[in-house]
């Protein structure tokens, strides 16, 4: 691999995100619940921390795995339940270790397919449907991984010019577009659940209205 990424916006992070396959998977994963930067910045200080200038999966599928909760654990954490995702990121290198022979980029060297892709990304530990279409997106986008019809198995993430996921993300004004993007949906979200439940009490009262008339002695 050897992309320009941004996604860390720390130049040694994002060094390593582009030209390794395993940590640009290890960011992926651990991008939930946290900050895209802190995700993304993680896979760098694992390999610091194992005194690695690149993350090896038979290395972290074999650590004790205590020890290595413990490697995640130390400040600054790693991730927010850094106990958690150390257990998901070790499940991950055993998943890479027996199926690929611990080469991350073999997950999508061979593929004929965007769809055959997205099966692959989604039968690894830790990657369910949105984060393995969001991952393909950022292969096709950002390092040049394109099997026919990646656009469409990566979904709206696949579309280009969109600003939804870290697929997106090129620099700091990309960042904020794709922030805001995010900030937008969660906001109509948290307007359009009062009226759903408005519009479901409604239904709930004109459904007892009926059943009321319908009873015996009315």
């Amino acid at each position: 691999m050897d992309a320009t990424i941004h996604l860390a916006q720390q130049p040694e992070a994002d060094e390593l995100l582009g030209r390794s396959a395993l940590a640009a998977l290890v960011g992926m994963l651990l991008d939930q619940q946290i900050p895209m930067e802190w995700a993304f910045t993680g896979p760098y200080t694992v390999a610091r921390r194992l005194g690695a200038d690149d993350l090896d999966a038979g290395e972290i599928a074999a650590y004790d795995p205590d020890a290595f909760g413990e490697l995640l654990r130390r400040k600054p954490a790693v991730h927010r339940y850094p106990a958690s995702m150390a257990k998901r990121v070790q499940e991950l290198c055993r998943y890479l270790v027996d199926e690929y022979d611990g080469d991350a980029s073999a997950v999508w060297r061979d593929v004929s397919s965007g769809a055959e892709l997205l099966a692959r990304l989604k039968a690894l530990p830790g990657y369910g449907e949105q984060k393995a279409k969001i991952f393909l997106a950022l292969l096709g986008k950002q390092y040049g991984v394109r099997p026919e019809g990646w656009r469409e198995a990566a979904g709206t993430y696949g579309e280009e010019g969109s600003f939804r996921s870290a697929a997106d993300i090129t620099g700091p004004d990309s960042l904020a577009r794709v922030r805001a993007w995010k900030q937008e949906k969660k906001a109509a979200a948290k307007a359009g659940a009062p009226a759903a439940g408005k519009t479901a009490k409604k239904t709930a009262e004109k459904t007892a209205k009926k059943a009321a008339k319908k009873a015996p002695g009315k």
